[in-house]
């Protein structure tokens, strides 16, 4: 439970860290995935998910 909770931390100070350096970067980022079909957000968000948990699997041996 501690690992989750400090992965989910670590989430916070990146994300954190993104919208204090680059506020406006982000807004237009965000705009441009209004763009986007939820399908390819999908597989992009599973795909992502996967290479997360084979990257922990691989990291934690």
């Amino acid at each position: 439970m501690a690992d989750f909770l400090t992965a989910l931390a670590l989430v916070l100070v990146i994300e954190g860290v993104f919208m204090a350096l680059f506020p406006h970067r982000l807004r237009q980022v965000l705009e441009m995935l209004d763009a986007v079909r939820p399908e390819v957000l999908r597989v992009g968000g599973l795909s992502a998910a996967a290479v997360g948990v084979l990257l922990v699997w691989w990291l934690r041996g």
